[in-house]
């Protein structure tokens, strides 16, 4: 099973009490993944297609609690993806379709019109918990939700651009710094950042898939701090190999050319240790001197040494 479909099966679990919610809920669902078809003689069917089956049953539960009708649920199979099934419901102008698309505001009476409204019923969303369950609905309509091994990606996907303004500034006045792209003709609402799917998962109420997620983040987190140290310490080790290897040429070069002999005594000492101990760090190689130094000591006795075989390849000494 998907994250996705985790997330859908956790949120279908969830009845709002309050009437007020139940309506938000049901206007979000049928906003997003539902289609008015007309059927002669003005009258109205309402469509809806979801691939979520716990979301389907839901939305029938919903329509039961809240406008007393019974919808029958068709389920059917992609042709394309032979084991892909959809679930189809529909409601018919005799199941109070066009009662049902005024009351979730999306269907509004302008100059004796009927009309389709595609913005957010602001009368719907007055309060907190209704905002919530608005967007509960539209999520199980037509979100999706990345896995988090992979990336954190959260969207909810519409055809329609006002719509789409809408639900960004209502997931926005909860502070989810939500986007909008364009992909082929769809406008997608989207959450990139995991800290922010987590709070949108706590918005909406799904709270096991949040502390699914939240597990997930911590070990990727600590995969890539350790990640970082391994990089670091293995950057700082090739410098110390590196370090090591220009000195050792360095010193080689001077006792092949003129003997270690000629360099001051603290000079050699560090020289013969370096040949020594080709591997060690500068701080190492202070801690072998007596009386010990500390690595910039090292360092500066070591810059010294170089000075003096460059001198010797330019021929001044």
């Amino acid at each position: 099973m998907s994250f996705s479909s985790t997330a859908k099966n956790e949120l279908s679990r969830i009845i709002p009490e309050d009437k007020c919610c139940q309506l938000a809920e049901i206007s979000g669902f049928i906003r997003m993944c539902g289609t008015i078809k007309l059927s002669g003689k003005g009258r109205m069917n309402i469509k809806l297609v979801t691939e979520n089956a716990a979301a389907a049953r839901k939305i029938i539960k919903l329509l039961k609690l809240y406008f007393d009708i019974h919808t029958d649920l068709i389920i059917s199979q992609n042709k394309m993806l032979k084991k892909h099934y959809y679930y189809e419901l529909v409601i018919t102008s005799e199941m109070k379709a066009e009662e049902i698309l005024r009351k979730t505001g999306i269907l509004v009476e302008k100059d004796g019109l009927q009309n389709i409204d595609y913005s957010v019923p602001e009368m719907l969303i007055k309060k907190k918990c209704c905002k919530r369950a608005y967007l509960r609905g539209a999520f199980l309509g037509s979100g999706s939700v990345t896995d988090p091994g992979k990336a954190y990606h959260l969207e909810i996907v519409t055809n329609n651009s006002q719509l789409a303004e809408d639900i960004k500034d209502l997931l926005n006045k909860f502070k989810l710094n939500a986007k909008i792209v364009m992909r082929k003709k769809n406008f997608v609402i989207y959450l990139k950042e995991g800290e922010q799917i987590v709070d949108f998962l706590n918005i909406v109420g799904a709270h096991k898939t949040l502390l699914d997620l939240e597990n997930i983040r911590i070990v990727k987190e600590m995969r890539n701090k350790v990640n970082r140290l391994v990089n670091c310490e293995t950057a700082n080790l090739n410098k110390i190999v590196d370090t090591a290897v220009r000195q050792m040429s360095d010193i080689q070069y001077i006792e092949a050319q003129r003997g270690l002999g000629i360099l001051p005594d603290k000079l050699r000492e560090v020289a013969e240790l370096r040949l020594e101990n080709s591997g060690v760090s500068l701080q190492e190689l202070g801690e072998m001197l007596v009386p010990p130094i500390g690595k910039s000591g090292v360092n500066h006795r070591m810059k010294k040494i170089e000075e003096i075989a460059e001198k010797i390849r330019q021929g001044k000494i």
